[in-house]
């Protein structure tokens, strides 16, 4: 078990052990949460639900919190139930582009994919792969993110993306600007000491290298 935020969340040896530096995803939701639209809140790649669920804790609106692992999705339902907020949070099991419903949309979307990239997982002996392995260039995952939230994000609602630095970034703003049928662009960056960038999504044309 780890203190995160105001909450106690409980992990195992099976699925990612939270970041503390994360928290910075769930204070900069809450932040532009002010002025989003009406509706639910979205967590992709949920794991055990700590960014979600420290969010949720927060504020007064609906969660979906999705993640392929079963275990992770384990974790997250018990931690929603210790929080006192189960009744807010829909954990759903399975692949992303799967568990939603064409019709569903969401006020806000969290998003926190794997990026490590495949070369590099030798450095995090103690993660599963899962978890953990991007793909080749760390971002087989957050393209499959953004285009599942270029479905399911409502109008004038925004999302943050978690990666893995500003190189990727740099590589996610140029893939959003080949794909518009997606419809999201990069607005801002913020880099947290190394250990991962956050990047707030928001509708309409990808702007290259912010």
């Amino acid at each position: 078990m780890i203190g995160f935020g105001s909450l106690d969340i409980d992990f195992d040896d099976s699925v990612l052990r939270p970041r503390p530096w994360t928290i910075a995803q769930s204070l900069w939701a809450g932040e532009l949460l002010v002025d989003a639209p009406d509706g639910a809140v979205l967590e992709l790649c949920a794991g055990v639900g700590h960014i979600g669920l420290a969010l949720a804790s927060s504020v007064t609106r609906d969660f979906v919190l999705v993640d392929v692992d079963v275990n992770a999705s384990s974790h997250a339902q018990a931690n929603a139930l210790a929080a006192g907020i189960a009744d807010r949070v829909d954990v759903r099991n399975g692949l992303m582009d799967e568990v939603l419903t064409a019709d569903e949309r969401f006020a806000f979307i969290l998003a926190d994919p794997p990026w490590v990239r495949s070369e590099e997982l030798t450095q995090f002996p103690l993660d599963p792969l899962l978890a953990i392995d991007g793909g080749q260039d760390g971002l087989d995952l957050a393209r499959i993110c953004v285009e599942v939230i270029g479905h399911h994000l409502a109008a004038c609602g925004a999302a943050i993306l978690q990666l893995g630095d500003t190189n990727q970034a740099s590589s996610m703003s140029d893939y959003l600007a080949s794909q518009p049928q997606i419809g999201l662009r990069i607005e801002e960056v913020r880099t947290y000491g190394g250990d991962g960038v956050l990047v707030r999504l928001a509708r309409g044309e990808s702007v290259s290298n912010p």
